[in-house]
């Protein structure tokens, strides 16, 4: 349940904020804005803030256990040093589709990192949810689709959850010890005329919730696909929930005004802001990346 409802903390009014992800061993979240090339963290606790430039479009970043960070770059895979800003070119998944560029990604509780592509012109059905393999190569592992979003992965690792935006179905597969994939099957469909589902997240109860784009509210789903909850915003386009704080109960929420004509967005002021409101049930702990898995 929410127990306090959505308030704009960081007025960014950028374009597209995506990624949000609660880092424990510095106690912040860390972000993105994919358009304007930046990364960002917040330490809610003293309000200090940070930015960072990124070489290109720019769709997750996600700790390493070892320090630093994977960063997810149109040019494919990389790992960033806050300390000095850098990013390391890691490996390109896709080569072959310089259209594309890496839209989100997820740790399961293995240390393997998921990470999801798509049509940088959202129109082309060339995007694919991918896991980093143990000798470094990008294993695709599902049918491919314009956006991808997600992955997300059930506290017990054995589910992972991935996004058809366009298509408006969130699908779950089985996920085996060697990190296969089988049994894709629908778990969610909404209508366009509801919003665009984005960015996912499954909290500690293995429920899934989902930011719509043009819809207005997060979700959350049940394990079994139930809608149980409906947090509503003063902006429409919300990408993507992280929990974070000292009990994962304060929910860090990603938004976006790319989509907005000027009149649109003066109705919406606060699109593109990053937000928080708080729930009574506990997000997951968050996964490092463990190289060589």
């Amino acid at each position: 349940m929410v127990t306090s409802g959505p308030v704009s903390i960081w007025q960014l009014g950028a374009p597209l904020l995506e990624g949000p992800v609660w880092v424990e061993r510095d106690q912040a979240l860390w972000f993105v804005d994919i358009k304007s090339h930046k990364i960002h963290r917040l330490d809610p606790a003293s309000g200090a803030t940070r930015s960072w430039d990124a070489p290109g479009q720019i769709g997750f970043i996600l700790p390493i256990e070892s320090g630093g960070f994977v960063a997810g770059l149109q040019s494919g895979l990389a790992r960033f040093d806050e300390r000095d800003g850098s990013f390391t070119q890691i490996v390109a998944p896709e080569p072959d589709l310089p259209g594309n560029r890496l839209n989100d990604a997820t740790v399961d509780p293995q240390g393997r990192l998921w990470f999801g592509s798509m049509d940088d012109g959202e129109s082309q059905a060339t995007g694919a949810i991918y896991r980093l393999a143990a000798d470094g190569s990008c294993v695709p592992t599902t049918p491919r689709v314009s956006i991808t979003n997600g992955p997300a992965v059930s506290p017990d690792g054995r589910t992972l959850y991935h996004v058809d935006t366009l298509g408006g179905v969130i699908y779950a597969c089985d996920v085996d010890d060697a990190g296969m994939l089988a049994n894709q099957r629908e778990f969610v469909r909404i209508p366009n005329s509801e919003g665009y589902p984005d960015g996912p997240t499954v909290d500690s109860e293995g429920c899934v919730w989902v930011g719509l784009y043009n819809g207005w509210t997060v979700r959350r789903y049940s394990p079994a696909g139930a809608l149980i909850d409906t947090v509503p915003f003063p902006v429409s386009a919300i990408t993507k929930v992280a929990f974070g704080g000292p009990e994962l109960k304060t929910v860090f929420a990603t938004t976006a005004n790319k989509h907005l004509s000027p009149a649109a967005l003066e109705k919406e002021p606060h699109a593109g802001d990053l937000f928080r409101f708080e729930v009574d049930v506990p997000g997951q702990p968050g996964a490092l990346i463990r190289e060589g898995v």
